[in-house]
């Protein structure tokens, strides 16, 4: 299975673990880098490793539901 390339921002908080709000919060002060496809916010996979270093895994950092 082929890793996902974008998460939204809250499962971007989920992996940092930090609030929805907070995550919001820093994706509008740019501390959290982030594109914007009409009305929806996405976080890049490669943006997101560049925060927090590789996933250590191939898989998907969040389980799945």
């Amino acid at each position: 299975m082929t890793p996902r390339l974008t998460f939204t921002v809250a499962e971007t908080a989920e992996i940092l673990g930090i609030s929805k709000t907070s995550a919001y919060e820093c994706v509008q002060r740019g501390e959290i880098p982030s594109l914007i496809f009409g009305r929806r916010i996405v976080i890049a996979r490669r943006d997101l490793e560049s925060l927090v270093g590789p996933f250590t895994d191939t898989a998907d950092p969040l389980p799945t539901p």
